[in-house]
């Protein structure tokens, strides 16, 4: 059992006492007393918080697992009170678009995932017959870009292909996960920057111009209200994108969001010339927008919060050129996403129930596990963190576990501490140390 006296459940945050037997929590007893003799783990005054559910993480392995791996990936997400993530379809060879590929995916996981896991499906051009065995197979939803993703395996989708895609998605009741920007505004906006300097990030930021995500959100917008498919917008950037999207919602479409933490951390003004570690895409854009996002975030206008890890290693972020348009785009961030976001939350006014919202229970809904992760109740998994809200660290290399550990967090103090992690009442992570023995399991989507 588990006692605290700041446990987060369904019904605020108080003492509580957590049984667990069999890896599922059993009872939760509001301000009750531990028998005595119980084993248990006192979180004192700690806060106990669901374990955190990352619905959108680039694991890359196989065939680019010198990007990234389950074992690293996973001990990563342990330290980071990350106890379920979900892989992204894309960066690793084969992408997730047969069967096939799904079943060297669950291969290359099994056996190093210290934490549980899911998988995305992917939406390419030509594989239409491909979803619904997917989703027989057992991928929890689908995802798709609206712009070249990067790497040639995963082509990105037109209008002409994703309507029909998202037909067979409604009809199979899964989510379609999108890449939001169009490739016209964004091509228009490179050829104007081409005379500027690459190493200026002030210039990869003109080539990503907000309208190319503003536009690929009125599209899928559109496109969900006539074919009935839920949408979920991963990684959203502008602020401007909030407006329509609520709009959209209350006029019925199945539609959720999220952003990332390092737009609500980062800004464009601060990010020197150079510092290719902060590229990604959609791009981290100005201080204002960054603060409109974390001010949405606390007021309850964004869904969940995600990692979008996606690592590589340092040789592709041309640190030595400090090329913005050469550099690949991503951002590694798995182990961070936990307190990250509460720094960022708690200087806005968010509270560790909005928290546990955002990180736990809402992306848990979303890859369709919600009735088993995301919550501390009675016959959910007991997945916990014991975590710190007061504690602050630095962000040091030695102390993260990706498997390249080149971020933009490095050297910052972030607010929250992971003291121990548990994934069905086993700890996982511990004051420092990662389990030795990988016990993560595949996840399937609840049915019913």
């Amino acid at each position: 059992m588990v006692t605290g006296s700041r446990v987060v459940t369904p019904r605020g945050i108080g003492q509580a006492v957590i049984t667990i037997a069999g890896g599922v929590i059993q009872h939760v007893e509001p301000g009750g007393e531990a028998p005595s003799g119980a084993e248990r783990i006192d979180a004192g005054e700690a806060v106990v918080i669901p374990g955190v559910v990352d619905v959108h993480v680039h694991v890359n392995e196989p065939g680019r697992t010198e990007w990234e791996g389950f074992g690293p990936a996973t001990r990563a997400a342990a330290a980071g009170g990350i106890t379920t993530i979900v892989d992204m379809p894309l960066n690793s060879i084969p992408v997730t678009t047969t069967v096939s590929a799904l079943r060297a995916k669950e291969r290359a996981a099994a056996d190093l995932a210290v934490v549980d896991y899911g998988f995305w499906g992917g939406v390419v051009p030509g594989n239409l017959d491909d979803l619904a065995l997917l989703a027989a197979a057992g991928v929890l939803g689908f995802k798709c870009f609206l712009v070249p993703s990067g790497i040639p395996e995963f082509e990105h989708v037109t209008e002409a292909e994703l309507a029909p895609a998202m037909r067979v998605l409604a009809q199979l009741g899964l989510p379609l996960l999108v890449h939001a920007e169009l490739p016209e505004p964004i091509e228009r906006a490179t050829r104007l920057a081409a005379h500027l300097d690459p190493r200026s990030y002030g210039t990869y930021l003109a080539s990503r111009p907000a309208e190319a995500e503003l536009a690929a959100i009125d599209l899928m917008l559109q496109l969900s209200a006539e074919t009935g498919c839920a949408v979920h917008i991963v990684h959203v950037s502008s602020a401007d994108a909030l407006v329509p999207l609520a709009a959209a919602r209350r006029a019925g479409v199945a539609v959720t969001w999220e952003t990332c933490p390092h737009y609500l951390t980062f800004a464009a003004e601060e990010i020197p010339d150079r510092a290719t570690a902060f590229k990604c895409a959609p791009p981290i854009r100005e201080r204002e927008n960054r603060e409109r996002l974390a001010t949405a975030l606390t007021a309850g206008l964004i869904d969940l919060v995600s990692s979008d890890h996606s690592p590589s290693p340092p040789s592709l972020k041309r640190l030595d050129e400090g090329d913005f348009h050469q550099a690949w785009g991503g951002i590694s961030s798995l182990q961070l996403l936990l307190p990250a976001t509460w720094t960022v939350a708690r200087k806005h006014g968010g509270t560790l129930v909005d928290l546990a919202r955002w990180l736990s229970e809402s992306p848990a809904a979303l890859a369709g596990i919600g009735r088993r992760k995301g919550r501390i109740a009675p016959g959910y998994d007991a997945d916990l963190v014991i975590f710190d809200p007061d504690a602050s660290f630095v962000v040091e290399q030695n102390k993260l576990h990706h498997r390249h550990r080149l971020t933009p967090y490095l050297d910052m103090t972030l607010r929250g501490v992971v003291r121990q992690t548990l994934l069905r009442g086993r700890p996982v992570y511990r004051n420092g140390e990662v389990a030795s023995r990988p016990s993560g399991q595949q996840l399937s989507r609840e049915v019913g």
